[in-house]
This record gives C-alpha cells, structure tokens and sequence, in this order.
C-alpha cells in the first residue's frame, strides 16, 4: 500500500502542478530576475503548494497513524501558510522565524525531542530544559538549510528527495512504518513536481515548497533517531551532509568577511560550482551525487562499530573541508589545510 500510495502521490503531483503554475501568475507569486538570481525570466514560484496537496492526498490515502500525527500537520499548514504568503509578497526574515518557531514548537510540544542521548562508551547525558530549544533549532535549522540551497533549477527538491529515500530506507530497516510512509509519500509528491522544476524549470518550488520539505525532513529525522546515542544521532546530520554544509559555510563566510548573517550573496555551493565552468545542468547533477553519496556514508555509518563510525566520521570532515577549500565555499582565499598539506608535501620534497 505504501508503494501505491507513492504512485498516486506522485501523478496528483504531475497533475496539479500546472493548475498551480497558472494560479501562481494569477495571485503574483512570482519570481523576478535580478543579479543574485540564476534565472532571466519571471518565473512562477508556488509549486510547493503542489508539493503540499499531494502530500495531503496521500496522508488521505494512506491515513498513517501515530500520536504526533495532528501536531506534524498543524505546523507543517503553518509553515505553507507562510511560504505561500512569502511567495506573493516576501516577509521579512523575522515574521519567517516567528511562524517556523511556531510551528516547530507545536511539534516540539507534542512530544517530538530529544530527551537524552547515550554516550559511546558510558553513561549519558539527560538534556533537561535544553531538549526543547535545542530540537527547536534542529527543525529551524533544517527547514532553513533546505531553503538556503534553492537556487538552482530542481536542486532544493533533487536533495531533498535523496535525504527522503536515505531517511524512508533507514526507516524500513528499523521497521519504523510511520516515518517510512510519510517518507514514501513525500517522495511521490516531490518527484512528480521535479519533471516540471528540473533544468528548465518550468515552475520554482519557492518558499512555500522548500520550507516545507526542510520542515518535514527535519522532523522526519528527529522521529527516526530520538533518544538513541550519540553516534546515531549524528545520522540525520550526515544524511542532509550538503544543505547543512552549505549553511555552516554560509555562516563562516559572513563572519570572515563581517557581514551580517542575513545578507544574501552569490556563493552558495551551486554559485561556487558554477564559477568553476560547470554549467547549470552539470552543477545540480554533481550536488545530486553529493547528497547521495552523504546518504549512503549515512547507512554505512550507522551500521558500523563505535570506532569504525569515529573513522567514517574523520574522513567525512577531511573530505568537506579540501572539497570547501576547492570550490572557494569560504572565500577564494581560505586555504588552510591546503596550505597545510601543500607545506608538508614541499617538506617532504626537500628532505629528498
């Protein structure tokens, strides 16, 4: 049935993302170029909206039960609600953090959190008064990851997507249903809406669809892995490897250069990529098979022992860092590992 339920989210998807195209001009949610945009052209940019319908025909379908059911579709409505709103007229940063604070507390408040988190070797630690905000900022933090990577045809729905079946695969090996099924329905949604947002687009998810996939992964993740160690618990963390990569970046990036954390600019990982001569196509490919590949080193992780996961985990922050390095991520200048190893390799070389 979950594989039906999939099917028939992802034709509702393919059916009602023109009708949602249209109604997009009607109502001026649309998206204008300018020089931080990829795009030349207005462009339509409420199909998350139709992300969103499908998603609520195959809850319909399926009608997956759990006690956090309720609260998940309260604030996944409040957060459409804004994305919808920010589509047609742009809010400001601030009215979009009170509405996903909102929303992430109503889910919060219904028991979604994590509470204590076992240790490695021993013991453990009792989060307190901390589970609440520090589940608040997970779910935040992810819906606004996802929306930070939206700046290329089909990218936003292409990782999140890929988080989805990494998450749903995981999922169906613990014999989590739940998480399983909304997974699968979500993918069927999003998939049906990629054949019209793929390169050339034809139609952008806009806020209203990045927010809510970022709002639905994150709390997806929080329900597979609450409660477990402290290894497990860096799994959903690998699993959205490239949307929270680039926000961390994002972030080292405004506070090397002194700008504010809010201010938009052109090097996001896509730009970088695309500076680097790969063309528009090429670019979302290449993160496609970062996301996946962060998504395979997730299952490899969790299956591994607490050393062999220690070790996964080393070499994954190596490799971020050269791959950050690389592409410019930072800024053109921040190099220091490079230089690092550049040095020791010079060392090396003369002591020959």
């Amino acid at each position: 049935m979950v594989y039906l339920t999939l099917l028939i989210c992802f034709f509702a998807s393919l059916i009602i993302t023109p009708l949602v195209k249209k109604l997009a001009f009607l109502i001026g949610a649309t998206d204008k170029p300018n020089q931080r945009k990829v795009h030349t052209k207005i462009m339509p940019r409420l199909g998350g909206l139709a992300i969103f319908i499908s998603f609520l025909i195959g809850l319909a379908v399926l009608r997956p039960e759990q006690e956090h059911t309720m609260a998940i579709l309260i604030g996944a409505c409040i957060i459409v609600i804004i994305g919808v709103i920010d589509d047609m007229m742009e809010l400001s940063a601030k009215v979009k953090f009170i509405g996903q604070t909102a929303a992430a507390l109503i889910v919060v408040l219904s028991g979604v959190q994590v509470e204590y988190i076992n240790l490695p070797f021993d013991g453990g630690i009792h989060l307190g008064m901390l589970s609440v905000p520090l589940t608040i900022l997970w779910i935040v933090g992810i819906t606004n990851a996802i929306n930070l990577i939206d700046g290329l045809d089909g990218l936003a729905a292409g990782v999140s997507t890929i988080a989805l079946i990494t998450i749903s695969a995981m999922a169906m090996l613990k014999g989590d249903l739940f998480v399983m099924s909304i997974g699968a329905i979500l993918i069927g949604s999003t998939l049906g809406f990629l054949k019209y947002n793929f390169h050339p687009a034809k139609i952008f998810m806009g806020d209203t669809g990045a927010l809510f996939l970022g709002f639905m992964i994150s709390v997806l993740s929080l329900l597979g892995f609450k409660n477990v160690t402290m290894l497990s618990l860096i799994v959903p963390v690998i699993i959205l490897g490239v949307p929270i990569s680039d926000t961390f970046f994002a972030i080292i990036r405004r506070i090397v250069h002194k700008k504010p954390l809010s201010a938009p600019d052109k090097s996001h990982l896509h730009h970088c990529m695309l500076r680097l001569g790969y063309s528009h196509r090429q670019t979302v490919l290449l993160i496609y098979a970062m996301a996946a590949s962060f998504g395979l080193a997730a299952i490899i992780f969790s299956m591994s022992t607490v050393w062999g996961a220690m070790i996964i985990g080393v070499i994954l922050l190596l490799a971020i860092e050269i791959f950050v390095e690389k592409v410019g991520l930072v800024g053109s200048e921040y190099k220091p590992l490079l230089r690092f190893l550049s040095t020791k390799d010079a060392g090396n070389s003369s002591d020959k």
